[in-house]
């Protein structure tokens, strides 16, 4: 995928007059809000949705990664789409189709509903986000303004996941929970009446088409395989059908590198993975957001289920990690400089580890206090690690597969945050389960209560609430005990990949920027294409 535009001649300063391309830019920003918010709004309403509709763990993992992965599976071929049909056209449906996906989960009566509605916004996200900086390249020749208007671009990414839980505890203390859903959709309809006169178009007359069976295999492998990730722990991780499934899964996305490397047009240049320092890079990218991510879907149970706090309360007390991620991304550019980006990622992952096994020794006795350094230090190695490992991606690249490169970079952002999600809330709820069935054998609970009890803890807690008395606090107790276990052991690996991805960095990272076009400086993580330098003159109609 390309993201030049060939449309027209322009001069240096742009297409349009300059109020005018700000004021697209504006439209842009909002709509890159909105995709990004909701990435981190649904974290604190995830105990909402227990008790609402009684959703189980493994329900709650699919509610968030079911927009992950279709998401990630279409963000390199959407890029490819909207750079040969047009990017204000793609951008456009994109909003369409996410303001519709938002209004069907706000009203979803059942988990299944939301499941498939978040789905659905996904195929929204994933139409907006290639496009958005495609637009901004095309809007904004002078590298000056071009600079400043990815800098206000790179900021509403970083807005809008750090309000995401402030908004979503704000709206979740006055409003039921669909309604971190429904404020998409006056915003998004606002973005489309403002982008039909305000938004420019361009595309790319020698984009190659979509690859369309790569995006299908490659979604379908990397929803096989989280399926039995997440499914394991009710089924059982050695039962035939989890295993299948897993086998499955690995079997497509091998079917996937092989149409790859054979297509004429392929979503993904494997030939990339070839440097070692893109390939080093772009794990460390995944491995980044595996922490972070994974270890945000657990915590938000534990503030709300385990110390009390409304969603509006751990959202604020979410802040210090998203904060330390906005101080510390900035430096991490002085901190290539003085140490190299092989020593600068390296440590990143060390703080992400520190943070994931600090936050590991948690007790049902802990207080916030406790799991506060754990949360900064989550936020510190973030923060430092992002930007390094997206400036190596660049920076490994040749200029004419920068926007390729960059789109890679947001996917591989996106299925670390899945498996991430996956694989530490599994880990929890086995564990949990664990510890509850063997602790529950020997009475004689009702099978709608067990499963309850066994679904979650926002069950567990339920049950025990109607039971009241010292069952019921006994019940409680053993709940939130097991659940702790689980978290500190799904917590615990992954502070363990983080360290492995240390070990990594190590190994095959260079210890200098390597010279050449990519990204030299470095700032917040892009979360789907960064435009290719400028060219040395437009290209003719």
């Amino acid at each position: 995928m390309t993201t030049q535009s060939r449309t027209s001649p322009a001069p240096a300063t742009g297409g349009g007059s300059a109020p005018r391309r700000w004021l697209a830019l504006a439209v842009l920003c909002v709509a890159l809000l909105i995709v990004n918010l909701d990435s981190t709004v649904l974290n604190v309403a995830l105990p909402t949705l227990v008790r609402d509709l009684h959703a189980t763990d493994s329900q709650l993992q699919w509610i968030v990664d079911a927009y992950v992965i279709v998401f990630a599976g279409l963000l390199l071929v959407m890029g490819s789409l909207a750079d040969r049909i047009g990017r204000k056209r793609v951008f456009g449906a994109g909003l369409v189709t996410f303001a519709a996906g938002s209004a069907w989960a706000a009203f979803s009566g059942s988990v299944g509903m939301l499941i498939a509605a978040r789905a659905f916004m996904g195929i929204g996200a994933a139409m907006m986000m290639p496009s958005t900086l495609s637009i901004i390249t095309d809007a904004f020749r002078d590298p000056g303004e071009r600079q400043r208007a990815i800098g206000l671009w790179a900021a509403t990414s970083g807005i809008g996941v750090a309000l995401g839980p402030i908004v979503g505890g704000l709206l979740l203390a006055h409003f039921w929970w669909g309604s971190v859903f429904l404020i998409n959709v006056p915003v998004a309809a606002a973005g489309l009446a403002c982008a039909i006169p305000l938004v420019p178009d361009s595309k790319n007359p020698a984009a190659k088409r979509p690859d369309l069976a790569g995006a299908l295999l490659s979604t379908s492998g990397l929803g096989l395989v989280l399926w039995a990730i997440i499914e394991a722990p009710a089924h059982g991780w050695s039962s035939a059908l989890v295993i299948g499934a897993g086998l499955a899964g690995v079997a497509v996305l091998g079917l996937f590198t092989v149409w790859e490397l054979r297509s004429s047009h392929p979503m993904l240049d494997l030939s990339f993975f070839r440097n070692r320092r893109f390939s080093g890079a772009i794990t460390s990218v995944g491995l980044v957001t595996f922490g972070l991510i994974g270890s945000l879907f657990v915590l938000t149970q534990f503030l709300q289920f385990e110390l009390g706090y409304t969603a509006l309360q751990a959202g604020l007390r979410v802040i210090p990690a998203a904060a330390a991620i906005a101080v510390i991304a900035p430096l991490s550019a002085y901190a290539v400089r003085l140490a190299g980006s092989k020593l600068t990622l390296a440590a990143g992952l060390l703080v992400i580890a520190a943070g994931l096994w600090q936050l590991s020794t948690a007790t049902t006795g802990s207080s916030y206090l406790d799991t506060l350094p754990g949360m900064i230090l989550l936020g510190v190695g973030a923060g430092l690690a992002m930007p390094c490992a997206t400036a190596s991606v660049m920076g490994s690249l040749p200029q004419e597969h920068t926007g390729v490169g960059s789109a890679t970079n947001g996917t591989f952002l996106q299925v670390g945050g899945a498996l991430g999600v996956a694989v530490i809330g599994s880990l929890l709820a086995t564990r949990y389960q664990d510890q509850m069935t063997g602790a529950l054998a020997g009475y004689h609970i009702p099978a709608p209560a067990m499963r309850l009890i066994l679904g979650s803890l926002g069950g567990a807690l339920a049950v025990a609430g109607n039971l009241g008395g010292y069952l019921g606090a006994a019940l409680a107790h053993l709940a939130r005990t097991a659940f702790m276990s689980g978290m500190d052991l799904g917590l615990r690996t992954g502070a363990v990949v983080a360290a492995a991805g240390v070990v990594l960095a190590l190994a095959v990272m260079p210890s200098r920027p390597p010279a050449g076009p990519g990204i030299t400086g470095a700032g917040p993580a892009p979360s789907a294409t960064t435009p290719e330098p400028e060219p040395a003159a437009p290209q003719p109609r």
